[in-house]
């Protein structure tokens, strides 16, 4: 299973640095999610923060069944990579452990859920308080807290 083809928007936040969260959908028509993770045909990937959520890429696959064939999954893993989530009608459990393996939350949503009404969602817990999948999430994307070992040095040393 390759790639097919990719398109990626290009938007202000890949000159400095990045802001928010990108999630991905699968998805055939880029408005609702309607496609199983291991056959999905498309994925649309977002930049989300609690203001914004901007397109940054779509990626066609071509044409899958659901076989229980691994190798399918390697370039839809691939193109995952950086997303903390990807929202789907469906995933199985090797998948599921591929996916948690690379930081990336399977999402499964009923079919037909609307990308825009996810991603308000998303943005609505972002702002009021973020589940646990999500605050581990951005915290990651924080990184560690550096200023930690300053803290330590000014209460001092006893050996």
């Amino acid at each position: 299973m390759v790639l097919e083809r990719r398109m990626r928007v290009m938007d202000e936040g890949e000159a400095g640095e990045s802001v928010g969260l990108m999630v991905a959908f699968a998805t055939t028509n880029m408005e609702t999610v309607n496609q199983h993770f291991g056959s999905a045909q498309q994925f649309a990937i977002y930049r989300v923060d609690p203001d914004h959520a901007t397109l940054l890429e779509a990626a066609e696959f071509g044409k899958l069944v659901q076989d229980g064939n691994e190798d399918k999954l390697e370039a839809k893993l691939d193109m995952l990579n950086g997303c903390a989530a990807v929202y789907c009608q469906a995933v199985g459990s090797s998948a599921v452990r591929q996916l948690m393996m690379r930081g990336v939350q399977p999402v499964k949503v009923a079919e037909g859920a609307i990308i825009a009404n996810l991603l308000a969602t998303l943005q609505d817990e972002m702002r009021q308080g973020p589940s646990a999948w999500l605050a581990k999430a951005i915290a990651a994307q924080k990184g560690p807290d550096m200023s930690r070992f300053d803290d330590m040095a000014e209460e001092g040393w006893d050996e």
